[in-house]
């Protein structure tokens, strides 16, 4: 069975950190930007993306002649899949991002309940204007998403005092309690304060946050997303948040960056951060313990973790 034998990294210091490779493995610097080093391109058959903008570079993938794997350094694959083909097994970084991610979702909601965004505004001019805002506490959330970076969400909201209300594609129980099925996200919405979406990207979640869901919200309802920008439809939002009737609070938007003229940058009742949910110092660690086990899997000829798409170069492999 043949193995791994060359593997591209985006950048040095990604070779160097996880230095010595696994015998066996040859490493390669290709920031996917310019061609690989001269006969590279027939040698390298795993790739590692970048973690930054990784889907400006995916068309490089079709340069390569024997593909076997590519690894992303994120949760979400959007396009991977179809770059990489059919005969490339293809994984993704899922629980490397779950922490820092829950984190973010736990601040964006706190900081726009509490009025933080709007102090911050007002420590500009100098500004003293107390006024009672919403608790975290007390209130009703509605957790759209119950993969690895959900459940660290629900974790850290349970010492909030807050009811939290799961929604994954199809209804369930599993060890945490009931999951409902996102067909009923609508009628869910309406008893809800908060709406966070972690969801990944595909056809069935595409815009699946849009007109109904959004309108079914109360009035003054706050919707976060840290998953993908898509999930929710961008211009429905905006007008909700626009007439003042909702909020929101965004890591990821749709389209990505949000142009410099969109309106939801100048109004009060949004706050927009540059997706930076997985972005912080609990990364480094944790991607490189990924990419160590990753590396070891494939020198060895075993299948890596965190498979979204098997090639025909696992079939054979140990499971």
């Amino acid at each position: 069975m043949p193995k791994i034998r060359t593997v591209s990294f985006p950048d040095p210091q990604l070779l160097a950190d996880l230095s010595p490779l696994p015998e066996g493995l040859r490493g390669v610097v290709w920031d996917m930007k310019s061609s690989p080093e001269e006969g590279a391109e027939k040698e390298i058959d795993a790739v590692i993306l970048p973690y930054i903008d990784a889907s400006a570079v995916l068309g490089s993938l079709a340069r390569l002649e024997n593909l076997k794997f590519v690894q992303t350094q994120s949760t979400g694959y959007d396009g991977v899949v179809e770059a990489a083909g059919p005969n490339a097994a293809v994984a993704n970084a899922s629980g490397v991002h779950a922490a820092a991610t829950a984190e973010l979702a736990v601040g964006l909601v706190l900081a726009k309940l509490r009025g933080i965004d709007q102090a911050v505004r007002d420590q500009q001019y100098g500004l003293w204007r107390p006024e009672r805002r919403q608790s975290l506490a007390d209130r009703r959330v509605l957790l759209v998403g119950v993969g690895g970076i959900g459940h660290e969400i629900a974790r850290r909201l349970d010492p909030f005092e807050v009811t939290v209300t799961r929604v994954g594609s199809t209804a369930r129980t599993d060890e945490h309690g009931e999951v409902h099925a996102s067909s009923k996200l609508a009628s869910l919405a309406s008893t809800h304060d908060i709406l966070i979406s972690v969801l990944p990207l595909n056809e069935k979640t595409h815009h699946l946050i849009g007109e109904e869901v959004l309108a079914a919200l109360p009035d003054g309802a706050l919707v976060v997303n840290v998953g993908r920008g898509p999930v929710v439809n961008t211009e429905a939002l905006t007008k909700e948040v626009l007439s003042g009737r909702l909020q929101c609070a965004l890591d990821v938007v749709d389209p990505e960056p949000l142009p410099q003229d969109h309106p939801l940058w100048s109004t009060p009742n949004a706050l927009i951060t540059p997706h930076v949910g997985g972005n912080a110092s609990a990364f480094e660690p944790r991607i490189l313990k990924l990419l160590r086990r990753q590396l070891e899997a494939l020198a060895k000829g075993h299948a890596p973790a965190n498979l979204v798409q098997r090639g025909p170069f696992l079939d054979t492999t140990d499971r």
